[in-house]
């Protein structure tokens, strides 16, 4: 990802991206990854619909410690040129190596939107 800014060991980021896959977990569209020694605060993660059609959407949470995916929206129904805000004004917290991962019942019908800070840690957290 392209850092848009940087300050006192914090990177910023937002990235658009395509859903292009139809399946869950490791084999579903990749949206973000918290780097090694970097813990990610999702500020910001929305899909909108581009399709002229209703659709579904789903997108998962991979908690790299236990190699386990949870969902943060499953199957969710989106209308056409809706958007559907997933953290409603909260946050999530990644460790390093967890995912957020995307799928939908249609390929190429949303795009997500992300926003992260990463804060740099030396300090390794296991389970």
């Amino acid at each position: 990802m392209p850092v848009a800014s940087s300050t006192a060991g914090s990177k910023y980021h937002t990235k658009g991206y395509t859903i292009a896959s139809t399946t869950t977990g490791a084999d579903a569209t990749l949206v973000y990854t918290a780097p090694a020694f970097y813990h990610g605060t999702v500020r910001f993660l929305t899909c909108s619909n581009s399709n002229a059609a209703t659709k579904t959407i789903s997108v998962q949470f991979y908690h790299n410690e236990d190699s386990s995916y949870h969902y943060i929206a499953k199957a969710t129904s989106v209308a056409s040129g809706a958007i559907l805000d997933l953290l409603n004004g909260g946050y999530l917290f990644l460790h390093p190596g967890d995912k957020i991962v995307a799928y939908s019942n249609l390929a190429n019908a949303f795009d997500a939107m992300i926003s992260v800070e990463e804060v740099y840690s030396s300090v390794v957290f296991s389970a």
